[in-house]
């Protein structure tokens, strides 16, 4: 048995030439390494899960069909059509993904045996929901609708769903583009800065333990005219107050070794800021970015719910108080899309930003 610091006649270490031969492995080495070492029961049971959820998108397909309706459905064949296209989509991808595995692509095969138990829960909680609202009336109707009256209501409103979808983007992205630029200045200048933190730092203070809702009936007071404008403002405070704290903290750790090395080496205080300062607070500074749209998110739906006569916020407010409540779920479900899609931009963007932090090897 070779000891830890043992060395070898020719003057080699083999524990040290063994971990650096691992560290040059790349992900998809390691995920083979893994791969062997399953047992049959494992591999038997990967089988298992791979086939279970074309089985329970089958049996929710049947349940829906099968059992009497006890309430209002018009246009049934909607989330039949809805259930079909994620069973197809899941037997193609399977299908391709087994055709690729046998020539040695195993990527989209181990990414979907990942996935599977999501899928599986997912057919359940259709099933068990449809069930709950208009095959028993456990819910209460028409304050719960079943999942057909939600994609209803994305096929008969569409226009406006989608007029409010690109009213909310236009003033969140606005927002927090202005808030993210003007965080960004802040932080960096009171990080790297003194005599600017000790100017911005009370107004951090201050602002910072203010909820975004408390700015609701100050922008009612001073802009009841341009109630848009006072919306895009709620979203550029959060932004602002998110990206500024995160970026001044990046700024303020660096090492101020770095400082004085580049300051010998004869860099400007430009030199500074740009070479130095602002990328190692990079992982600070996204992070403060991802909090940004985390908060622009929040604002933008709190001002169209109290303050703004436009966007899926206003237009959910304006549905429950008709009792249009498949209208009010579909705006809902639109608004976890959007936020969805634009948070997973705002990662991949981070991911490349920051991609000199990743261990293994692509």
């Amino acid at each position: 048995m070779r000891l830890l610091h043992g060395k070898e006649p020719d003057g080699r270490f083999p524990a040290v030439e063994d971990a650096k031969s691992a560290s040059k492995l790349t992900r998809e080495q390691l995920l083979e390494l893994e791969e062997r070492e399953k047992t049959p029961r494992q591999k038997f049971f990967d089988k298992v899960f791979l086939a279970l959820p074309p089985v329970m998108g089958a049996i929710a397909l049947a349940e829906y069909n099968i059992l009497p309706d006890l309430n209002p459905n018009p246009m049934p064949y909607l989330y039949t059509g809805f259930l079909t296209v994620l069973i197809a989509a899941y037997i193609i991808a399977l299908i391709a993904g087994t055709v690729l595995y046998s020539k040695g692509k195993k990527k989209l095969l181990r990414r979907l045996r990942y996935k599977a138990p999501l899928y599986i829960v997912m057919f359940i909680i259709l099933t068990l929901f449809d069930i709950a609202t208009i095959k028993t009336n456990y819910f209460i109707y028409p304050m719960v609708p079943c999942a057909n009256s939600i994609l209803y209501a994305f096929v008969s409103v569409r226009d406006i769903l989608i007029n409010s979808a690109l009213h909310t983007l236009r003033l969140m992205m606005g927002g927090y583009c202005i808030g993210a630029v003007l965080g960004l200045i802040t932080g960096i200048l009171c990080g790297y800065s003194e005599k600017v933190r000790y100017w911005i730092n009370p107004i951090i203070k201050f602002m910072g333990p203010i909820p975004i809702s408390t700015w609701i009936p100050i922008i009612m007071v001073f802009l009841a005219k341009a109630m848009a404008l006072g919306a895009l403002f709620i979203v550029i405070i959060g932004v602002w107050f998110a990206v500024t704290v995160a970026s001044m903290a990046g700024v303020a750790n660096v090492d101020r070794s770095y400082f004085d090395a580049a300051r010998i080496l004869g860099a400007t205080e430009r030199q500074l800021i740009f070479r130095v300062a602002i990328p190692h607070a990079m992982p600070n500074i996204m992070a403060g970015m991802t909090q940004g749209m985390s908060t622009a998110c929040t604002a933008i739906m709190v001002a169209e719910m109290l303050a703004v006569e436009a966007g899926l916020g206003w237009y959910m407010t304006w549905s429950r108080a008709w009792f249009l409540f498949n209208n009010m779920f579909a705006a809902l479900i639109l608004i976890c899309l959007i936020f969805t899609a634009v948070t997973k931009i705002l990662n991949i963007i981070k991911a490349r930003v920051l991609r000199w932090q990743i261990g293994v090897t692509k």
